[in-house]
């Protein structure tokens, strides 16, 4: 394993099911201090929703099914995203299934701390370690030349 420098500032994204919008809705205007320290990106509605709600800027990605869910997958493995809350609907079928899947193996292939529901965000965002800087190990196997970008 490698490591990268992760800073204080996070690029958190942020996703939520449509049966679990509210919800996340509802995380979001709850944690919205703790969400102004960081870089915003959400998939499609939720993106929209979020920013809305916060009145914060949200850099915005194509719906999940329509490829958001892919899109913040190579965010991921570009380096791009440090922090995925991902409330996710485990009862309710998803056409985008395996994009689903895909995004979350990416999460826990780049060591990316990730949430699925409001108890581990409430976890995650009181941890000393969301306000500090840290160093993630990440995959060994990576040209330095491209990975890990930082790029605003």
């Amino acid at each position: 394993m490698a490591t990268t420098a992760v800073p204080a500032r996070k690029r958190v994204a942020l996703v939520a099911h449509d049966n679990k919008k509210h919800d996340l809705l509802e995380w979001v205007s709850a944690n919205r201090d703790a969400l102004a320290r960081h870089e915003l990106f959400g998939t499609g509605t939720t993106g929209k929703l979020v920013e809305a709600k916060l009145g914060l800027p949200v850099g915005k990605l194509m719906s999940g099914p329509l490829g958001g869910d892919q899109q913040l997958g190579a965010m991921i493995a570009e380096g791009r995203i440090d922090v995925l809350v991902f409330f996710w609907d485990p009862l309710t079928a998803q056409p985008h299934d395996p994009d689903v899947k895909a995004l979350i193996r990416l999460a826990v292939v780049w060591n990316i701390p990730c949430a699925s529901n409001r108890a581990t965000a409430d976890h995650l965002f009181s941890s000393p370690m969301m306000a500090a800087g840290y160093a993630r190990e990440v995959p060994a196997a990576l040209d330095a030349t491209v990975w890990p970008r930082r790029d605003a």
